[in-house]
């Protein structure tokens, strides 16, 4: 490593924490660091210390405000929990919460070599591009149903045995998603979207019941495009673990197989993680209308703010132009219900 001391990226005070990670006993200062990860989720790094050592460090984004959003302790509990579970994850090196030292909480994990082989579009909805290396599509596909085994095998772990007994309420789990992507619907309206409200109505009505076995760990935000893949498709990590909590897993497996879906690699997933899990999946089609409902508020507020020129960067223009498509598919899912 050269003597001349790297520039801080953005986020990020290098000698801080370099005297951190020394502290520590993670790192051998000088570090230097590039963000591998930005926007509106948490800022990741990939930090490289003056022995050669590959870590990743993560942190809110810059100007954040809303803390229960981008909790890093979260994240680093539940990962932490997890290891030798048989759920692929990063092993965690240290949280910490002083932002003396980098400005806010970050957490450090190991460096997880892979690829993602395809990345969700700005609003989430699942739209994705192949990384041009990536493997053939029937490749592909395999991984995408190995990766429904890992979701069941996520889903059947015993949360309590792992310590994470009070890492959220089961209890009124659905009802309380529905209310709340209401609220975000109704703080993002600025135009007529035929059929949401509708979508809303049916789901409120028709809540599937549950019972306190049903419960698990649940990712919040499982795809694809959020693991890394290592040689011969193995699957190496499953990241982004920020808006995990306890709840119903068959959303998990929904948001899933709909963001799979608008991939073109749909096929078989369900049938899958059914063999998998001993789930019934009966009710799925509720499941795939909220997670459609879901998403068409998320497009639709990045669409708003679009409009109100806040947010920055590609394919923002285009985004709501899908949420009337996903409201359909919602209503067409209930009708399968």
């Amino acid at each position: 490593m050269s003597h001349n001391l790297p520039a801080d990226p953005p986020g990020l005070d290098l000698a801080r924490l370099g005297a951190y990670l020394e502290r520590e006993g993670i790192a051998t200062p000088p570090i230097a660091a590039q963000v591998i990860q930005g926007g509106m989720s948490n800022l990741t790094y990939l930090v490289r210390d003056a022995a050669g050592t590959v870590l990743v460090v993560r942190r809110p984004p810059l100007g954040h405000v809303l803390a229960t959003a981008h909790d890093m302790g979260r994240e680093y509990r539940v990962m932490t929990a997890l290891a030798g579970s048989g759920v692929p994850v990063p092993r965690t090196y240290a949280l910490c919460r002083d932002e003396e030292v980098v400005g806010a909480p970050f957490y450090v994990m190991e460096y997880v070599p892979g690829r993602i082989l395809y990345a969700g579009a700005p609003d989430m909805s699942g739209r994705a591009e192949p990384d041009p290396e990536a493997t053939g599509d029937e490749d592909v596909r395999k991984i995408v149903l190995d990766l429904a085994d890992v979701l069941a095998l996520l889903h059947s772990l015993d949360y309590a045995a792992l310590g994470l007994a009070d890492f959220g309420r089961p209890e009124g789990y659905l009802e309380r998603q529905v209310r709340r992507w209401k609220r975000q619907l109704d703080a993002s309206r600025s135009r007529e979207v035929p059929g949401i409200d509708h979508l809303h109505e049916r789901l409120a009505a028709t809540i599937p019941a549950q019972d306190a076995g049903h419960a698990s760990i649940v990712h919040g935000d499982f795809k694809l495009g959020n693991t890394l893949i290592g040689d011969g498709g193995r699957i190496n990590a499953v990241l982004d673990w920020e808006m995990s909590t306890l709840g119903d897993p068959l959303t998990d497996l929904a948001l899933f197989l709909l963001y799979s879906e608008m991939a073109g690699l749909g096929e078989g997933l369900a049938d899958r993680y059914a063999t998998s899990s001993g789930r019934d999946l009966s009710r799925l089609g509720w499941y795939v209308g909220m997670a459609c409902f879901k998403l068409a508020v998320i497009s639709e507020g990045i669409y708003f703010r679009f409009t109100q020129g806040l947010t920055v960067g590609d394919g923002f223009d285009t985004v709501g132009d899908q949420t009337v498509p996903l409201v359909d598919r919602g209503l067409d899912a209930l009708k399968e219900d």
